[in-house]
């Protein structure tokens, strides 16, 4: 048998004139953890889509255990032993553990399955045009047949499922989880999990059929310190029992810890491989980028006192009626980052949002320099003259128009203005492009936004920290007292990051206070001055960011009580009073 589980030679992937991944040799021994880095862009993600059968290389070839293998589909890679564990959990809310992982399980064609190649037998099409008219109704007949056939086939698959879910399935499902010490209740719905179990579930679902090649992509990007540790635990048991693991992530602290080696992927080609023991961030951000990066992030004093943001008993329901946030209090000062650390889920989106005026309050008080703006709309807000800038998590579904220009969207919140030509900004129809195309060029200046105009690419088409950097950009041009900002580095890659930082650290020294909502705990503790900690909605506590620890904030935003941490002290107290 070869030495290599995987091995990847000369792989090229292109769409249309973009070269994803170029000539890329890639090994992955038995009984190894193989980190993969590399910035947004760099064809990490388009590689391992091609090892698990969603992608097809345009050249190269696939060796597994050193036999060259041509991967088609999802289904040919899972019969070689390979799962891919998704950053976003693909599975089914309402289901059980063991019904998740049944559903992908080869099984013979059952009720009305073998009905779907019946109606495809019925009415071929294959040779016509694409574009003929008969073609194209008989597609649509074929879809609305199979669809029918679908949902008959569910109806009764749902109906009839336990009576497959044998004893002995469930007795498999937990062996696997005894093996390799996972902790999972196969009859478990997972709408009743918590991240890290979803977490688990993906793997034993891997697991379960068969694989022994592992990829994870940026697997602890949702889970809290304590549960990144009993993640790796789980990988280390793996990689005993022979196991090939590739784990995507761009935090190179957690590279530094799991991995053995490190393959380096830079605009699509691989730029080297190095044993993790040799390795330092520093050396593999330059890897990455292709020149040096000044890793540092500064936390400085402002002179600056003023509480901006207060938030008095704030409580929001979310969509299912239910308190998402529930009698939320703290102040935000001028001149500070104040961080909100808590598992993901937890209320963080509605607090944004609930100060945004995007969703409206139950109860409580948000107080912008005296001045109560809860149930307030957005516009409402501008036209009262609030300097209140929100960046989402999701840039591109609610921050920018992604069909839109760079140009177009830096006048997204202004273009009602009318410079006092007429009564009412509303009455102005004319939309100032020309000062909108100047404030563009200049954030693509000063935010190094790499775009081939300002004026006609569509943002969608920019890459994840280039869009993030038109949003930030144009958020700070409007000169805010306080910035909200939710995930802003979440997917990007470390030099991007690190621009978004120095960006936040510039406007704090202005005296412009900033709620920043993270994950990342250690870049929590170096970059806010004071963070607090959520869970199930509930504030647990605020501490400064020279007084914790990432394992104390862990075990906070899992519902251990401050005082059980820190002590009963009177800085305890206020400490939580000041939260």
């Amino acid at each position: 048998m070869s030495e290599y589980a995987v091995q990847l030679k000369n792989i090229t992937k292109t769409f249309g004139s973009v070269v994803a991944n170029n000539r890329v040799d890639l090994n992955v021994r038995r009984g190894e953890i193989l980190a993969l880095l590399g910035e947004n862009g760099s064809g990490k993600t388009t590689l391992m889509n091609m090892l698990s059968g969603i992608y097809r290389p345009d050249k190269g070839q696939i060796f597994i255990n050193g036999t060259k293998m041509y991967i088609d589909s999802p289904e040919d890679a899972k019969k070689l032993g390979i799962g891919m564990i998704h950053q976003h959990f693909k599975l089914i809310e309402k289901f059980t553990a063991a019904d998740n992982i049944w559903m992908g399980v080869e099984k013979e064609p059952f009720l009305l399955k073998t009905k779907f190649n019946y109606v495809d037998s019925l009415y071929p099409y294959d040779g016509l045009d694409g574009n003929s008219l008969r073609s194209q109704k008989l597609q649509r007949f074929k879809v609305k047949t199979r669809l029918c056939l679908s949902a008959l086939n569910y109806k009764l698959v749902n109906f009839f499922r336990n009576a497959f879910l044998s004893p002995s399935r469930f007795e498999k499902v937990n062996k696997i989880a005894r093996d390799f010490g996972f902790d999972l209740d196969s009859r478990k719905k997972v709408c009743d999990m918590a991240v890290s179990e979803k977490q688990t579930l993906e793997i034993v679902k891997v697991l379960y059929y068969g694989a022994d090649i592992l990829i994870l992509d940026e697997p602890t990007a949702v889970l809290t310190t304590q549960e990144i540790q009993k993640l790796f635990s789980i990988l280390r048991k793996m990689k005993e029992k022979g196991c090939a693991i590739i784990i995507i992530t761009h935090k190179l602290n957690e590279v530094l810890e799991i991995s053995d080696r490190v393959t380096v992927l830079r605009k699509g080609e691989n730029v080297g491989t190095i044993d993790t023991k040799d390795a330092n961030e520093q050396l593999l951000t330059e890897l990455m980028v292709g020149e040096k990066v000044d890793l540092k992030i500064e936390c400085e004093k402002t002179d600056f006192d003023e509480t901006l943001l207060s938030i008095k008993g704030l409580t929001v329901l979310n969509n299912e009626g239910t308190n998402a946030i529930e009698d939320v209090s703290f102040d935000l000062k001028s001149g500070e980052i104040l961080g909100v650390a808590g598992i993901s889920g937890c209320g963080q989106k509605e607090l944004c949002e609930s100060i945004a005026g995007l969703l409206p309050v139950k109860s409580g008080e948000i107080l912008y320099s005296g001045e109560n703006i809860a149930g307030k709309r957005p516009l409402d807000i501008i036209n009262m003259g609030i300097s209140m800038s929100f960046i989402p998590e999701d840039r591109l579904g609610m921050g920018l128009a992604g069909s839109m220009s760079v140009a177009d969207n830096m006048i997204l919140k202004t273009y009602r203005n009318a410079k006092g030509k007429l009564p009412s900004p509303r009455l102005y129809p004319f939309v100032d492009r020309k000062n909108a195309k100047a404030l563009a060029n200049k954030v693509v200046e000063e935010l190094e936004v790499s775009t081939p105009d300002v004026d006609k690419t569509p943002v969608r088409r920019l890459s994840g920290g280039n869009v993030q950097k038109v949003l930030l950009g144009r958020e700070i041009k409007g000169d805010p007292r306080v910035i909200i900002t939710a995930y802003p580095v979440r997917g990007l890659d470390i030099n991007s990051s690190y621009c978004i930082y120095d960006i936040l650290s510039r406007e704090k020294q202005k005296g412009t206070g900033v709620l920043f909502v993270g994950e990342d705990l250690d870049v929590m503790l170096a970059l806010c001055d004071r963070i607090l900690v959520l869970c199930h909605g509930k504030v647990m506590g605020t501490v400064q960011h020279n007084q914790s620890t990432k394992e104390q904030l862990g075990l906070m935003m899992t519902g251990t009580p401050y005082s059980q941490i820190y002590g009963d002290g009177e800085n305890v107290k206020e400490e939580v009073a000041n939260g």
